[in-house]
């Protein structure tokens, strides 16, 4: 089951800058839960934003550039190519940025996505979920707390 995964705010802000414009634990805790063990597949801009690569996942990341090469990674220049080299995954996750996601959204069967309640001023957006298309199957609200300065929804998306 090939999954979204991506946290975004009400008007579909993703982040500012190559960064997150909040800082939710719980959320990340769950992206590693849900993540580990399983091949995510990312833009270079993404895979740029992290100080290294994540533990106990195979990175798969797609890039225009033909000389791109880090170490630990796995390059390609198209979201097919991704998931080609994803197929043995049986839950392989797309994790971002907003081009990858666009790219993503007609191969998608299943959304985890953390809505981050609020509007935020950002430079990179996740795609409008058709909700003729998709079917909400799970939600988990979180308030504001000491840990968390914005109140989220997980939400659980399948392709109908």
């Amino acid at each position: 089951m090939i999954t979204m995964i991506a946290a975004a705010a009400e008007n579909d802000i993703l982040g500012k800058d190559n960064d997150l414009v909040w800082h939710l634990p719980d959320d990340f805790k769950r992206f590693k839960k849900l993540t580990t063990g399983h091949h995510i597949i990312m833009g270079r801009k993404t895979f740029e934003s992290f100080p290294k690569p994540l533990p106990n996942r195979t990175h798969i990341v797609i890039t225009r550039n033909p000389d791109y090469a880090p170490e630990g990674v796995i390059v390609v220049h198209s979201m097919e190519a991704a998931l080609a080299i994803a197929k043995e995954d049986s839950q392989p996750f797309i994790i971002g940025g907003g081009e990858i996601y666009t790219l993503g959204m007609p191969y998608a069967e299943c959304i985890e996505l953390t809505r981050v309640h609020g509007d935020f001023d950002g430079d990179t957006y996740f795609p409008e979920i058709n909700s003729e298309l998709w079917q909400i199957t799970q939600q988990e609200k979180h308030l504001i707390d000491e840990r968390h300065s914005h109140a989220f929804t997980y939400i659980t998306y399948l392709k109908n």
